[in-house]
Parts: structure tokens; sequence; C-alpha cells
């Protein structure tokens, strides 16, 4: 079983394992309150240890944007793998998505 779970290491946000249904609202919160209480205004999100995604993890990245802007913070998506903006794409959301690579 993978470990999915969102961190903070290093200054940055680190988002990893499956993100369905069943992690998702996990990963909603805490992600919610890491971006609330992180100090630096410009908070990068780094995707590279996804190894699942159904759509629900574009719904978490979706809500992470929304939880920085509430923040007054800023928030670059990096590492963003294939199946995600496989799926970013067919949903018209790529255009949306502040991807840092």
């Amino acid at each position: 079983m993978t470990d999915t779970s969102i961190r903070q290491v290093d200054g940055e946000l680190r988002l990893a394992g499956v993100l369905d249904y069943s992690t998702g609202p996990a990963l909603r919160e805490e992600g919610g309150r890491l971006i609330r209480e992180a100090q630096a205004a410009e908070l990068v999100l780094d995707c590279g240890a996804v190894e699942h995604s159904s759509s629900v993890g574009l719904s978490l990245l979706l809500a992470f944007m929304r939880d920085a802007r509430q923040a007054g913070k800023s928030l670059a998506i990096r590492g963003l793998p294939v199946e995600m903006r496989q799926i970013a794409q067919v949903s018209g959301l790529t255009e949306l998505l502040p991807l840092r690579d």
C-alpha cells in the first residue's frame, strides 16, 4: 500500500501516492491547513510522487489554488504526472493550472 500524503518539505508542499475518492477528503483538509499555515507568500506544490490520480486529483489542485488565493498567496504546481495532465486537457483545465516544469 502506498503512503498517500501531502507534506511540507524544505519549504514546499509535496503531494504523494494515490489520489482518489478514498484519499481525497483527508488530503483536502491537510493541504488546506498547510497552505493557510505556510509562512511563504509563494508556494510550490510538487506532484512528482503522485502514483495514480482520478479526477479527484485535479479537484484537489483547484481547491488548493483557491485556498492559496484566499490566504493571499500564490501557488505553482510542479511535476504534474502525465495522467493528471491528460485529465486536465480533457476537462479543459490545462490553462487554469499554474504549471511550473
